[in-house]
Parts: structure tokens; C-alpha cells; sequence
């Protein structure tokens, strides 16, 4: 070929949106065409010379180098796909199309960029991804710990963390948090003026790069300690607001977010946030399901499951058990003077104390009506469980405000024990409220022991 015609092809080839790659027997690059600039990033001039696997990323340089001894050989298959990082520090997914010249000793290929398709199918991916960890995640932590794994396949996402913004109660809270340099931040408000503060305030995006200055409120510091190089948080926004951020940060030069990441990111979060209210709506039913809508304690048929739970683990431990039943004495009277709206206050108020009267591991439920059962699940002895009713008779006699009305009731109460007792816990629950009535009938206002007779004095 005359020189005339090497300039041609040369012209022609440089014309390419595809780059024309040529590495010699060693594994240097000997030429590139002129779209390896907009391919890699780097010019042909900067590329020419150097080891070819010095440019292939990291995690797939040892699956690049099979693919070599394929072509090679002459077995590679017509199309293979690898990443390559681009000079911005960024990768870039290339297919390749490769043939050995025995002749020359040299790898002439074919590099194709692919990292848009490959980005619309991790976007798909990553709805599909999100939307299965929202049906099969057991919480919110659970969901957030998915997310992270699929955040990290999609840009880099060692420093990852979720905080979430609840209006009524002004608290930036971080369930999630994951980072190389800091434990997770206490509660702030959204006053606080942090970077996460301000994408919820706002509820746009928001990218800091250090080789890129961004300016910002006066008022806008980091969530915690030590500078990143680069920070994106996005909105978790909603139909109601925004409730939260999703936020990836980098400590190394190595790792650069840009606006393709913030849009990426993006996606994902309006995908979170969908899960997020769903998790958030099946939460809540499962716990109204169980819960009295009163009073918010256990109902029935929690306070039986938590009975029946305490019943295994006193039959393993050989431990012991206290059941509390109580009564309001006074509460149809309640209802009938001051009406129901008053009467439902003094059920709440009631919730409340009984809840200030027993330790963590203990239960306070609504049976119904103006009935509780209180259990003690702490290994409490006859003479424990009735300083406990003791102390519930002193809190529930002192007097309550409702209504800007002073009422002052007081309450029955019927202890059952295990073992003591019985070994089935339906059959305590009804020896404690057989003690209950027992002590009602007896004047209110008391503590009575099943079985025993023996009342508290007053």
C-alpha cells in the first residue's frame, strides 16, 4: 500500500466511533485510533507505548488476561466484554472484537464503548433488585443492608448511609450507616444545617467534588467529622415529602461521583423510597393488627403469644413467672358521668402509668374494656410480683387531670404465678382474674393472691 492509501485508511479508521486496538506480543498497546480519546479519556499518544492491562480495571484484569491467551490460541469467543478505567478515574465498559496476527505478533481489536446499554440493563437490574428486597427484606435495616449491596454494584459505595427525616417529631435519624472513618451520628434536627439537612430541606441532589468548587449555604456543614474528597446524597422523596437521603461518599481520589452518578443514584432512591412506605405500611398494619388502637399496648393475641413465649422459657430455665390482671373499680362511672371521650383519656393515662410500673422485659396489654394483664417475666417470686402490684395500686390511686377535670379511681387487681399456679398460661390468665374479681368484690382498691385470700394492706 502507497502512502496515499495508508493516509486514507488511516483517516478512515480514525472516523470510526468505534477504536481500532493494536498490542504487540508483549502486551503493550503499538496503536490506537483517534476514538480511544473519547473512549478511555486518554490520546492515543499517552496510550501508545504502555501495558495494555494497566488500563483494564482492576477486578477484571485476571479474566482479561484468560481472554488474551484465548485469542491467542484462536478459541476466543467473537465477543468479549471486560471494563477498562478512563482517565477521569471512571469506568468504562468496553466490547471487544479481537484477532491475533501470527504473522505480525500482534492483537489487532475492535473496542466498542457499552457502557450506556450496560447502564440501562444495572438500572433495570437494580429496580428489579430493590423491588424483591422490598417484599422479602424482614425490616427497614434489612432493607437498607440490600440496598447498599445494590448501590455498591452500580458506583462505588464503601462509605454508604441512609438518614431518614421524621416531620412530626423534627428527627434526622440514621438507621443505616456504613463508613470507613466514622460511627453513625445521634438524632439531629433538620435546623442542624448538615449536608443531609439540607437535600431534605431542599429536595434536590447534591454533589461535592473537591476538584470542583460548589458553593453553599453559610449554614451547611458535614454530617460528622472528617472531610470527604466527593459527596452525593439524593432525595427520598415521595408523594408526601421528603422522609429521607441516600448518601455515598468517597475518601480517595480513586473514587469520583458525576452527574451520570447523581441521575444513577436518583433512580435508585425514588425506587427506596417506594419500599420504604410500602415496608413503613406493612409495619404498621402488622403492628395495629396486634396492638390495642386505644392505647397502643399489646392486645389479646400478642399478650397471648408473649405468654405462651414466657411459658417455653420458664419450663427450659426452671424459672418463674408473675400474671397480673387488673380492673379500674370506678370506670362505669367514669363513662357515665363525664362520657366516653373522658373515659377513653383515662384508659390512656392508665396505659401510660402501668408502663412506668414494670421493667423492659415485662408486658403491660389491654384485654379490653378497662381490663389489663400485666406480665412480669423476670423470674419474680410471690413477694416480688406483689411489690409490683403495689406499686401499680399506688400510681393508678394518685389523682388524674383530664379533660381540665380531676379524677381519682382506683384499681383491682389478681396475681397468678407460675409454677405455683398452673402449667398452661390460659389457665393463669383465668386464676388472675378470678383473684381480680375476688378482690373487686371485696371493696376494690386491693391486691389479692389466687388461691391464698391473702389481701395487701391498704
Amino acid at each position: 500500500m502507497n502512502r496515499h492509501g495508508a493516509d486514507f485508511l488511516h483517516t478512515v479508521m480514525d472516523l470510526l466511533v468505534d477504536a481500532i486496538c493494536v498490542v504487540d506480543g508483549s502486551g503493550r498497546f503499538v496503536f490506537l485510533s483517534a476514538a480511544c480519546e473519547r473512549i478511555f479519556g486518554y490520546t492515543a499518544q499517552e496510550m501508545v507505548g504502555q501495558p495494555m492491562i494497566d488500563f483494564v480495571w482492576p477486578e477484571d484484569r485476571a479474566r482479561t488476561l484468560e481472554g488474551v491467551d484465548k485469542v491467542i490460541a484462536g478459541t476466543q469467543d467473537p465477543h468479549f466484554e471486560n471494563r477498562y478505567r478512563r482517565k477521569d478515574g471512571r469506568p468504562v465498559y468496553i466490547m471487544w472484537s479481537a484477532r491475533w496476527s501470527e504473522a505480525d505478533q500482534v492483537r489487532v481489536a475492535v473496542a466498542r464503548d457499552v457502557t450506556e446499554r450496560r447502564r440501562a440493563e444495572s438500572m433495570r437490574a437494580a429496580l428489579y433488585a430493590v423491588s424483591e428486597a422490598a417484599h422479602t427484606a424482614e425490616d427497614l435495616v434489612a432493607l437498607f443492608e440490600r440496598v447498599h449491596r445494590i448501590v455498591g454494584g452500580l458506583l462505588p459505595a464503601l462509605n454508604f448511609f441512609v438518614a431518614l427525616y421524621d416531620e412530626a417529631t423534627d428527627a434526622l435519624t440514621f438507621p443505616y450507616y456504613v463508613d470507613t472513618h466514622h460511627t453513625p451520628p445521634a438524632p439531629l434536627t433538620l435546623s442542624a444545617g448538615t449536608l443531609s439537612a439540607e437535600v431534605i430541606r431542599s429536595g434536590q441532589p447534591l454533589l461535592l467534588r473537591s476538584d470542583i468548587p460548589t458553593p453553599l449555604p453559610a449554614r451547611v456543614k458535614l454530617d460528622v467529622g472528617k472531610g470527604s474528597l466527593d459527596w452525593l446524597g439524593v432525595p427520598l422523596r415521595t408523594q408526601q415529602g421528603t422522609i429521607g437521603v441516600l448518601v455515598v461518599q468517597s475518601y480517595s481520589g480513586d473514587e469520583r461521583y458525576t452527574d451520570a452518578d447523581v441521575e444513577l443514584l436518583q433512580f435508585v432512591s425514588d425506587q427506596v423510597a417506594t419500599a420504604i412506605e410500602r415496608k413503613r405500611r406493612e409495619t404498621w398494619l402488622r403492628h395495629i393488627a396486634r396492638h390495642d388502637p386505644l392505647t397502643d399496648l399489646p392486645n389479646r393475641a400478642l399478650l397471648h403469644d408473649r405468654m405462651e413465649a414466657a411459658l417455653q422459657r420458664a419450663r427450659t430455665r426452671a424459672s418463674r413467672f408473675a400474671v397480673l390482671y387488673l380492673d379500674l373499680d370506678m370506670f362505669k362511672q367514669v363513662n357515665d358521668s363525664f362520657g366516653h371521650a373522658v373515659g377513653d383519656l383515662l384508659l390512656q393515662e392508665t396505659a401510660l402509668r402501668l408502663r412506668h410500673c414494670v421493667g423492659a422485659a415485662d408486658t403491660v396489654g389491654r384485654i379490653g374494656g378497662d381490663e389489663f394483664l400485666v406480665l412480669l417475666d423476670n423470674d419474680h417470686s410471690a413477694g416480688q410480683a406483689m411489690a409490683v402490684a403495689g406499686r401499680i395500686l399506688s400510681v393508678l390511686r394518685l389523682p388524674f387531670m383530664l379533660a381540665a377535670r380531676q379524677l381519682q379511681v382506683s384499681p383491682s387487681i389478681g396475681i397468678a404465678l407460675y409454677p405455683e399456679h398452673g402449667d398452661d398460661y390460659k389457665q393463669l390468665i383465668r386464676y388472675a382474674d378470678e383473684a381480680m374479681y375476688a378482690a373487686k368484690k371485696s371493696g376494690g382498691n386491693r391486691v389479692l393472691l389466687t388461691r391464698s385470700g391473702a389481701e395487701t394492706p391498704d
